[in-house]
């Protein structure tokens, strides 16, 4: 039986290099595939592979005193979810843009915001009602297919586009407002919140765990709506069978969670496809200029 499991660990690394063959090294022992990214500031991996592999690389890993305390986040799904392994040094885990600007201690970043837990979210929008702000922190097209109920989407291509947007003033009406921010699996809350708190907003938040464990605790049932992207084969995943597509299709407009990518591949953009359109897989831009060819 095979799983994918994810997870990430803010702490120093004196020498990622040396971590980098280490963990190249285990993970091909172990007949794992994915990804793994180490930096200065710690490290994050998605991996997929047989469960009795992916045990002893959870058990190994933990073992290394910096990365003692990881949570490992298990889904659905396997090795073949992934190409390749790919086992890389980069300046940040997370790409904002801003390594310089990132503090980690053996805590994690320093002047992060206040983590709260899937029933301390429910609690604090009970308390605060209206005036708390959910603030996805994902890319902009992650959100077409899934986001939490009146979230806030700022318009971002990729994670290095944030810190732009932040200083942009748009967010100022927000900015003494309880603001919630959410991602995958939490690891971009954790430096897009210390960059808020950074550029003056004054009560941030961060879901603990990311919307892979609110699903976890709530499912379809609770704030959450629709389906999850996901950085592997499977593209897309819902929390249950009561999950609703919130997405459009690019032709149609029915609604869809299903993401391909533009069948020219000078494009290769992602494109939301009901099952009615997957035979035309072409983004509206190529679509059009195909026409006019």
């Amino acid at each position: 039986m095979q799983k994918i499991i994810l997870y990430y660990k803010f702490a120093p690394v004196a020498d990622p290099e040396a971590v980098r063959l280490w963990q190249r090294a285990l993970c091909e022992k172990l007949n794992l595939k994915g990804r793994v990214l180490i930096s200065p500031h710690g490290i994050n991996g998605t991996l997929g592979g047989d469960i009795v592999g992916l045990k002893a690389y959870v058990k190994e890993t933990k073992e290394f005193p910096a990365f003692k305390g990881t949570v490992f986040k298990w889904s659905d799904g396997s090795s073949n979810d992934f190409p390749k392994l790919a086992v890389k040094v980069r300046k940040e885990i997370v790409t904002f843009g801003v390594p310089g600007e990132i503090k980690v201690d053996e805590n994690g970043i320093v002047g992060g915001g206040k983590h709260l837990k899937p029933e301390q979210v429910h609690q604090l929008v009970k308390e605060r009602g209206e005036d708390v702000v959910f603030f996805d922190g994902r890319n902009a097209y992650e959100a077409k297919i899934g986001k939490f109920k009146d979230a806030l989407v700022p318009d971002v291509e990729h994670t290095r586009d944030f810190v732009k947007e932040l200083e942009s003033p748009k967010y100022n009406d927000i900015k003494d407002k309880p603001v919630v921010t959410y991602c995958t699996g939490g690891i971009r809350c954790e430096v897009l919140s210390t960059l808020m708190k950074n550029r003056g907003f004054k009560e941030v938040y961060q879901m603990d765990g990311g919307i892979v464990k609110y699903g976890e605790k709530y499912g379809d049932d609770g704030l959450w709506e629709g389906s999850l992207y996901v950085f592997d084969g499977r593209m897309a995943t819902k929390f249950s069978e009561n999950s609703k597509d919130i997405g459009d299709c690019t032709h149609c407009g029915d609604k869809t969670s299903n993401f391909e990518n533009c069948a020219n591949k000078a494009c290769n953009k992602l494109v939301l496809l009901c099952d009615a359109c997957k035979s035309s897989d072409l983004c509206t831009r190529c679509k059009l200029l195909a026409k006019k060819l």
